[in-house]
């Protein structure tokens, strides 16, 4: 039997939101300064959540593991519940695909275990939740956050969102649209016909066949004095209208009329 297309649709965009959660948490790159005072020129200071790294525009070396050189930036409050809250999503995403993927296996069961896979879409809601809320506390915190680095121009800092933020928000809606897809399936309606449970039945093909007129009962009809008196006795026709007691009808090339005086019962010869 056939998946439904709403847990195909969260099967597959949930782990894409995981990972991109994943690469989000475990990131150095939250935010980014540039114009650092007491480094060169081309330095540029990564900060994350867990982590603080050095990249230099002119070249690929990176320098990590520099967390105890800023502790005021750690010292912010959005920072641990970033932490615990990413963390957090991540646990409860996996958690909701392990009640999916077992519910949505219909290749064993009859049909899906829809309970099931509503009580993982919920998580999965829940876990795009968790990710969203940090990220946009931080984006909203982000150019007043406290920190040790000082610029060359403390009037005009440059401060900029890292691609933790874009994928962060990427990976949240992600699972948030996953989650609510799959909780859908909880709706029973149509006996499931609309969510890909049972096939739809087609109805039985049926061949019309041309109906064939019945035939009318051939009715034997008495022959007429015309058809009587019309015999293979050779006799002319002024002999055969002298035996009739009426005047006969002209045909249609004579000049006559019909004897109007005449009131007896018409024959097929009069016709």
């Amino acid at each position: 039997m056939r998946t439904p297309g709403i847990l195909i649709f969260g099967l597959v965009f949930s782990p894409c939101g995981w990972i991109l959660d994943l690469t989000s948490t475990v990131a150095a790159n939250w935010r980014t300064l540039n114009n650092v005072a007491g480094q060169s020129s081309d330095t540029v200071v990564n900060q994350g959540i867990w982590d603080i790294c050095n990249t230099f525009t002119t070249s690929t070396q990176v320098n990590c593991n520099l967390r105890s050189t800023d502790t005021v930036y750690f010292s912010n409050q959005i920072i641990p519940i970033a932490q615990g809250m990413m963390v957090a999503s991540l646990i409860v995403t996996a958690f909701g695909l392990a009640f999916v993927t077992p519910a949505a296996r219909c290749w064993t069961n009859q049909k899906p275990r829809w309970v099931l896979a509503s009580m993982g879409g919920l998580l999965i809601f829940c876990s795009g939740v968790l990710t969203i809320i940090p990220i946009a506390w931080y984006t909203h915190l982000l150019p007043n956050l406290n920190t040790s680095t000082t610029f060359i121009n403390p009037q005009n800092r440059d401060i900029r969102v890292g691609y933790c933020i874009v994928l962060g928000y990427i990976g949240g809606i992600m699972e948030v649209l996953a989650g609510i897809v799959i909780f859908i399936g909880i709706c029973k309606c149509c006996g499931g016909r609309n969510r890909g449970e049972y096939p739809q039945s087609r109805p039985p093909r049926t061949t019309t066949r041309p109906v064939r007129p019945t035939p009318h009962p051939r009715v034997n009809v008495p022959r007429s004095i015309s058809s009587i008196s019309s015999s293979s006795v050779p006799y002319s026709r002024n002999t055969r209208d002298d035996d009739f007691d009426f005047p006969r009808a002209k045909g249609h090339h004579g000049k006559g009329t019909v004897n109007p005086s005449y009131s007896g019962r018409p024959y097929d010869a009069d016709l």
